[in-house]
């Protein structure tokens, strides 16, 4: 089975949740894995920090470096990359997980929740890609096989994915509109650039901003890790493997893994599907 050993992974937003789930994937194979996360102090609400995903990395078999980031942030965003490189020797895999959610109409909006969204989803996106890309383009010429892999839906411009919340489905579709341009622009450098999304609903901690979600109905964040792994394993130097919207389920079908109940929160519950996604 293909490693991802000694690799080196930035991934925004690792302190839990997804990007959580895919840096102990990662750790468990011997990776490097920079957690560039904001939260340092325990949230009054929400579990996990960057010290805590550090040490369970850590655990997991890999080594770490938690970063206190806000990708929002220029300088922030540039220095994590620098301390990654000096502590690594460069970057091999970009993981934009980091995300801002707002399921809220035009009129329930405030313009401050949609500059987050704007500013975590397509902002920082866009930031951490462009710097990580230089040394990604290294790791390519080196045959490190290096991948960007962005936690964003299919693009598909159907009314009925904007209209209950526009501000949010511009912000995560402005995520995926980096995974299709620098697809493209980067595919002869050799560096592979995907976005993958969940077919259900994932239990995380995001859950609390939709409220109604019943969580025994959701799959838990290792069939996103799972199939991210599988993803970040593929030929980065395969044009086929660039420029995709993958889904989880169908990612884990494609390796042979089609039983996929070990990854529900209750097995045996009727899953609910997850957005942006047609029937």
């Amino acid at each position: 089975m293909a490693s991802l050993e000694g690799k080196t992974l930035f991934i925004t937003g690792g302190s839990r949740g997804i990007g959580h789930a895919i840096a102990l994937r990662a750790a468990r194979d011997g990776a490097n894995v920079v957690i560039a996360a904001k939260t340092s102090t325990p949230h009054p609400n929400l579990p996990g920090t960057i010290h805590s995903a550090a040490a369970d990395v850590e655990q997991a078999g890999g080594r770490a470096l938690p970063l206190q980031v806000d990708i929002r942030d220029d300088a922030q965003v540039t220095a994590a990359v620098a301390r990654a490189v000096a502590t690594f020797g460069g970057i091999d895999i970009l993981v934009n997980n980091a995300s801002a959610i707002s399921l809220t109409d035009t009129l329930r909006t405030p313009m401050k929740r949609f500059d987050l969204m704007f500013g975590v989803n397509v902002r920082g996106t866009y930031l951490c890609s462009q710097a990580c890309l230089p040394e990604l383009i290294r790791s390519a010429q080196a045959g490190r096989n290096p991948h960007i892999l962005t936690l964003s839906p299919p693009l598909n411009m159907a009314e009925r994915w904007f209209a209950p919340h526009v501000a949010y489905s511009m912000a995560k579709y402005g995520m995926s509109m980096c995974v299709l341009g620098m697809a493209g622009e980067f595919r002869a450098a050799g560096v592979a650039v995907n976005a993958l999304w969940p077919r259900t609903v994932i239990a995380t901690a995001a859950l609390q901003m939709i409220p109604g979600v019943d969580v025994e109905r959701c799959r838990t964040p290792a069939i996103m890790a799972d199939a991210a792994h599988a993803v970040l394993t593929r030929d980065a130097r395969d044009p086929a493997n660039s420029g995709n919207f993958y889904i989880d389920d169908e990612v884990l079908a494609a390796a042979g893994i089609t039983d996929l109940s070990a990854y529900a929160v209750r097995p045996g519950s009727p899953l609910l599907p997850d957005i942006f996604l047609d029937a």
